[in-house]
C-alpha cells in the first residue's frame, strides 16, 4: 500500500497564522484536521500529554478561532547516559480563519484520548457557493 502526503487547501488558507515565526524557529505546533460539517466548522487538535484545564486556551477573536497552551515536559532530569527525544515540550499557538465572526457563547471544546475537538455552530449558514459561468474568447 502506498501512502501520498498532499498540503490540502485548507492547511494554506484556514490555518494560516501570520504572526508565527517559520516552522524552523517556532516552537511546537499541534497537528490539525479542520474541515466542514454541515453548517459547523469543526477542528480536531492532536495535544497528547496536556491538561486541557490548566494547559490549553481556546478564544474567538473576530474571526479567527485561536487554540494556545503549552505542553509541559514531565520528565526527571536523573536519567544517565545518552538520550534521544522526538517529542517537542513548550508553548504552541494555533489559528483557523473563519469564514465570518462568531460569538465565542456558541463555541465548543472536548478532549477525549489527546484530541482536542472545536466546533464552531452555524459558521457555515448562509454561505451557499454561487457558481459563475466561465465565458470564453472567440
Amino acid at each position: 500500500m502506498t501512502t501520498v502526503l498532499t498540503r490540502s487547501p485548507f492547511a494554506q488558507t484556514w490555518l494560516r497564522d501570520p504572526w508565527s515565526q517559520t516552522a524552523a524557529t517556532a516552537g511546537p505546533v499541534p497537528a490539525a484536521d479542520v474541515y466542514r460539517e454541515g453548517e459547523d466548522l469543526v477542528a480536531r487538535l492532536d495535544l497528547p500529554g496536556v491538561n486541557p484545564a490548566d494547559d490549553v486556551t481556546v478564544e474567538v477573536e473576530g474571526r479567527k478561532l485561536v487554540v494556545r497552551g503549552e505542553r509541559k515536559d514531565q520528565r526527571s532530569e536523573e536519567s544517565e547516559g545518552r538520550r534521544i527525544s522526538e517529542v517537542r515540550f513548550g508553548s504552541f499557538r494555533r489559528v483557523v480563519t473563519l469564514p465570518k465572526a462568531v460569538d465565542g457563547d456558541v463555541v465548543r471544546a472536548s478532549y477525549d484520548s489527546g484530541v482536542l475537538t472545536v466546533t464552531v455552530p452555524g459558521v457555515f449558514a448562509g454561505t451557499t457557493p454561487q457558481r459563475v459561468e466561465v465565458t470564453t474568447a472567440a
